[in-house]
């Protein structure tokens, strides 16, 4: 008897449960819904647990799965589940496929035998594709799942255009944008921030601010701080100092991704007065125990030029990581503090720290640009000594600085080391050769990465291969490069290469033919150009073009250059014409001041 009761309470639960779900305008509103879905399932759980519940002994199994670390695991627990029939529980089945995600392709096989997925499967495989090496099969994935006419949730949109930023799929992530407006899901804080990051990485900044402002209420921090970051990627550090004072107004509180962001933006402008603030602030949130926050603050001081305010910071850091490590080192090379660079390199490793690539990169790359041949050495011997993996990037570090510091055995020695080389590294050898004259040689490294290479070569690429025919003298083959950057690759000539060819012209003596190209041009002339065919000009002794060489820099581009009255003095001098040369030279000393030259060596100490 007392059972009758009881079904009449939950007869009457039901009852108001259906009556919720029978109201369509409360289905509209997604936090009713939600309520609904909520409710329902809570009562079925606790008055139909056996649906809802397995055994014992299948709860172990399920633990189990979720400890699995490796794909042999997980394919014995499947083995099991196949065996004992859990595998055709929707419940333990989804448990499998989420924790089959960290092999993409072992959890696809599972999935494409599932008779009727549902959406939390669904869902699952769009999570495990958006971060796997394959995104792009999300939105296979994606597409099944729309042709199932099965209603999305927002996890559905969130993992799909976390797929399109990191194939910065713009077209698709636009077409996702008007489905999760025409369903609604546009409401969801979390979908607008997934929209907000896509269209940032895909550097549709203005789409980005638009989407920022159309619905104000649904924005939190980590909005912001999205776009923050969107307008630091797009190099636009003044748009996101003024998104942050924007903060500021509305008294929104600052996390310590908005502070590291905001310090980044100042660091570029290189203004430190706006930093010490920030600075101040850091301290009395307690936020400077953040690594994130430190290595900020002390990448801005380095780039303002107060290294010593930089190194504060990180000796108040107890806990220091190896980015921390690397930002104190690049600030120091950035600084021509190279030396002060390989004594903190040194300590690194007392302190049983690995250093990775990019601890080094910075230091490499300071080196090149100084010429410091002994710091650059020491740096990769030590490389060897750690034997630190040459990626990609360390290589071609290494290559470029060698070559720049005159060891190009070594230099070609590291290239050949390299296992993964991409377009940077195939250019900086091709470089290396053309500085040092050896323009056959060039030229091979680029038919060699045409193929072997499986990146495409770049305008960068073509730009060295011109170099190192003009200053080999290999006019006909640069020619042939020029025909083929245009006609094969699809190349537009950008100024530099326009320059390459009127230098590439006017050393093999084809100073009219430069001269025509120059003025056949369809982009603005460059004052660059005319002072490599006036160079040309002294070199063969042309006086005439010399002349009108140096009276179009005058008119047209206003400048009293030193260095176009010696070149035309040159010319003079080689053409035998002395009365004019003397008068250069007089003119020369009463209205020019030539800038005085400078060179460094280094002293072994």
């Amino acid at each position: 008897m007392d059972s009758v009761p009881k079904l009449k309470q939950q007869g009457a639960y039901v009852v108001e449960i259906l009556a919720c779900i029978q109201n369509i305008e409360s289905l509209m509103i997604f936090g009713r819904a939600s309520w609904v879905r909520q409710e329902f399932q809570s009562w079925s759980i606790h008055h139909f647990p056996k649906y809802y519940f397995t055994a014992p002994e299948d709860q172990n199994l399920i633990s189990l799965l979720e400890s699995c670390t490796r794909t042999y695991e997980i394919c014995q627990v499947h083995g099991s589940m196949v065996k004992t029939g859990l595998v055709n529980v929707p419940f333990t089945l989804s448990k499998l496929l989420a924790s089959s995600i960290q092999d993409i392709e072992y959890a696809a096989s599972i999935f494409n035998h599932i008779p009727n997925p549902n959406l939390f499967m669904f869902n699952t495989m769009l999570r495990g594709y958006s971060i796997s090496h394959h995104p792009r099969q999300a939105f296979v994935v994606f597409n099944g799942l729309r042709a199932q006419q099965m209603t999305l949730d927002q996890f559905s949109f969130i993992s799909t255009l976390k797929a399109c930023s990191r194939e910065l799929a713009h077209e698709t992530g636009q077409g996702i944008h008007g489905v999760v407006v025409r369903s609604g899901h546009g409401l969801f804080t979390n979908v607008k921030n997934a929209l907000l990051h896509f269209y940032c990485v895909c550097g549709r900044i203005r789409d980005a601010h638009q989407l920022f402002d159309e619905i104000p209420q649904k924005i939190d921090v980590v909005s912001w701080n999205t776009l923050l970051s969107g307008y630091i990627q797009m190099s636009q550090p003044t748009m996101a100092t003024c998104l942050f004072m924007e903060m500021c107004r509305k008294g929104l509180k600052f996390s310590t991704t908005t502070i590291t962001s905001v310090l980044c933006a100042v660091s570029d402008l290189g203004i430190l007065d706006g930093g010490l603030p920030l600075h101040g602030h850091c301290v009395k949130m307690g936020f400077c125990s953040d690594l994130n926050v430190a290595t900020a603050l002390l990448a801005m001081y380095a780039n303002a030029g107060f290294i010593d305010l930089g190194r504060k910071i990180f000796y108040q850091v107890p806990e220091k990581d190896v980015v921390l490590w690397n930002c104190l080192i690049d600030g120091y090379a950035r600084n021509g503090l190279l030396q002060d660079s390989l004594a903190l390199l040194q300590r690194m490793k007392h302190e049983q720290l690995k250093p990775n690539s990019s601890t080094l990169v910075g230091l490499i790359s300071a080196c090149a640009a100084a010429g410091a041949s002994g710091v650059g050495l020491c740096i990769g011997n030590y490389v060897e000594e750690e034997q630190i993996a040459l990626d990609a990037v360390l290589g071609t570090a290494l290559v470029d600085m060698y070559c720049k510091c005159g060891f190009l055995e070594k230099a070609i020695d590291v290239f050949g080391r390299m296992e993964v080389k991409d377009v940077k590294s195939w250019t900086a050898m091709i470089s290396g050769y053309g500085v040092h004259g050896q323009a056959e040689n060039a030229i091979r490294i680029f038919h060699r990465m045409e193929e072997e290479a499986e990146c495409r070569l770049s305008e960068v690429t073509v730009l060295a291969v011109l170099n190192a025919c003009s200053h080999g003298g290999m006019m006909v083959e640069g020619i042939s490069f020029w025909e083929k950057m245009v006609r094969e690759y699809g190349f537009s000539p950008k100024v530099e290469h326009f320059g390459c060819m009127i230098d590439l012209l006017g050393r093999a003596g084809l100073l009219e033919e430069a001269h025509n190209l120059i003025k056949s041009l369809p982009i603005e002339g460059d004052a660059t150009w005319w002072r490599a065919l006036l160079a040309a000009c002294r070199v063969y002794g042309n006086v005439d073009l010399g002349e009108r060489v140096k009276r179009i820099l005058l008119e047209i581009f206003d400048e009293q250059h030193p260095t176009d009255s010696i070149l035309l003095s040159s010319t003079y001098a080689i053409a035998g014409r002395l009365p004019d040369y003397t008068r250069m030279q007089e003119i020369k000393e009463e209205k020019m001041m030539k800038e005085a030259g400078y060179s460094s060596i280094e002293m072994n100490e």
